[in-house]
């Protein structure tokens, strides 16, 4: 299983799904269109972001994989383009990375 996990280089999220076997290709910064398929995007199987100020990055993900698997795992609100193409959205403050990324593994 390939995962992009976009947001924080420290983003635990990361750690605990490369804890589960993930391969994980981590971005930071902006997550466009050219990063997203330099980070293999089109043949993921799932894309986390845990910055909100990135949400954008789903959309533009789906588009080039339209299978992805899709996360927000972050306490902050997702914008409403967004939701339409979001699969799950986890508050951190609800659950913790590793049962998160047991779930999204299993």
């Amino acid at each position: 299983m390939h995962a992009i996990v976009v947001g924080a280089a420290d983003a635990d999220i990361a750690d605990a799904l490369e804890a589960e076997g993930v391969d994980v290709t981590r971005l930071e910064g902006v997550a466009s269109g050219e990063r997203l398929e330099d980070a293999g995007a089109a043949d993921a199987d799932l894309l986390v972001v845990v910055d909100v100020a990135e949400a954008t990055a789903v959309p533009v993900a789906h588009e080039l994989n339209p299978d992805l698997r899709t996360v927000a795992y972050t306490g902050d609100g997702v914008p409403e383009f967004v939701k339409g193409v979001l699969d799950l959205t986890v508050d951190p403050a609800l659950l913790d990375v590793t049962a998160v990324a047991e779930e999204l593994v299993a």
